[in-house]
């Protein structure tokens, strides 16, 4: 490590926030499943953060890991939305630095005072937020602005979270099902133009001029509509059954429109089968938690299947694809990534068997976070290079 690297890893979102998003995804895997084993041997374990394991595995993956991938894609799409320069190495260096103290407070928030972890870790997304909108205030883009609407969602499900904590109200798991389904929801609007646009684009490279991928605006706002509802109802406390069947209405259109893209030509290419494959998943697993939360199947196996497969798979996929176009390397999966595009959704298949078999349960588990952490180690270190690397000659792609 050099400055020249360090400058390099500063000089772009997807560089340093893809980087620190991969390293955390392991580092928060192996924490939950230490204190499962541990457990599971009739032993105790205590961390420095003051909520129970199983809290702080689902607040940091979706407000740590999630986040820093959103970070990382609107700060490294946002230019190319609007044409504007990308924000200075100081801004990357500060709003990084914001993101791990969010991480490290509440990592030993059982030594803090509980506002202080809450302001700190609150403060990431409206600062990221705040630069993206000044860039689409100088050259407005409606359809982008919808993407920070859903955001302030995620931000307010986190702020539950840490109400309850504080005492000032609120309910901690309730902030967790928010985020979850403001990611998901994230999927389907932006999985929803990167799949087919870029299936498209391959087909058209070859020559192919028929039977391209299609996907209908009417379509469209059919899925994100009831997505970002079911959000929003969910967010002000309505009866469950109302975010479930909207949650389920969006992954039944969110289907519909992923039979129209193609995803049969895409065999033997990882980097865009990855996207369909995730994308099919988020989808699945917005049916299967709107029906749990309408009292039909368990809500633990839907919405895990939906963290992980969906969201795990296609930010795994986009972020991979995101580092190699935008740093001049070929729109190739190298061979350790194209593995983790399948051990993902794999965990996720046997982390959704595991919540409907009690006597499986623990090992199931286990075993579906021993996948996640070789996926994500394997893409780290896999596009180490390309991180703190020198761009290639390749002409950037689009994010």
């Amino acid at each position: 490590m050099t400055p020249a690297s360090v400058k390099r890893l500063l000089s772009a979102g997807y560089r340093v926030f893809f980087l620190l998003a991969g390293l955390f995804a392991v580092f928060a895997m192996l924490v939950w499943e230490s204190s499962l084993a541990i457990e599971a041997a009739g032993g105790t374990v205590s961390y420095g953060f003051a909520t129970a394991p199983q809290m702080w595995h689902a607040h940091e993956l979706i407000y740590g890991y999630g986040a820093a991938v959103i970070a990382g894609f609107l700060l490294t799409a946002a230019p190319g939305w609007t044409g504007l320069r990308a924000a200075p190495s100081g801004f990357f260096a500060l709003a990084s630095a914001i993101w791990v103290a969010g991480r490290l407070a509440v990592w030993w928030s059982a030594s803090l005072p509980p506002l202080l972890v809450a302001g700190i870790d609150l403060v990431f997304l409206p600062i990221v937020g705040a630069h993206v909108l000044t860039l689409l205030l100088k050259r407005p883009k409606p359809a982008q602005m919808m993407i920070l609407g859903v955001i302030a969602l995620l931000w307010s499900g986190n702020a539950v979270m840490h109400g309850d904590w504080v005492g000032a109200g609120g309910d901690a798991w309730l902030g967790a099902r928010v985020g979850v389904l403001a990611l998901a929801t994230l999927i389907v609007i932006l999985g929803g133009r990167v799949t087919p646009a870029f299936t498209r684009n391959a087909m058209v490279r070859t020559g192919r001029e028929h039977r391209l991928p299609r996907n209908p605006v009417r379509l469209g706002i059919a899925a994100i509509a009831p997505a970002i509802a079911a959000s929003l109802t969910l967010l002000v406390g309505l009866p469950m059954e109302i975010p479930g069947a909207l949650a389920a209405i969006a992954g039944l259109v969110a289907l519909a429109r992923l039979a129209r893209w193609r995803g049969g030509w895409t065999f033997g290419q990882p980097i865009l089968w990855s996207l369909h494959l995730s994308y099919g998943l988020n989808a699945l697993g917005l049916v299967l938690t709107g029906l749990a939360w309408s009292g039909i199947g368990s809500e633990l196996a839907g919405l895990h299947l939906l963290a992980i497969g969906g969201i795990g798979s296609m930010t795994l996929a986009v972020m991979s694809r995101a580092a190699l176009g935008h740093s001049g390397r070929p729109l190739v999966a190298p061979a350790p990534v194209a593995v983790a595009y399948g051990l993902v959704p794999l965990a996720a298949l046997i982390r959704f068997a595991a919540s409907a078999s009690p006597t499986l349960h623990d090992a199931g588990v286990l075993l579906a976070g021993g996948l996640w952490i070789v996926a994500f180690t394997l893409y780290v270190v896999a596009l180490w290079p390309v991180f703190w690397g020198e761009r290639g000659i390749a002409k950037p792609a689009q994010a």
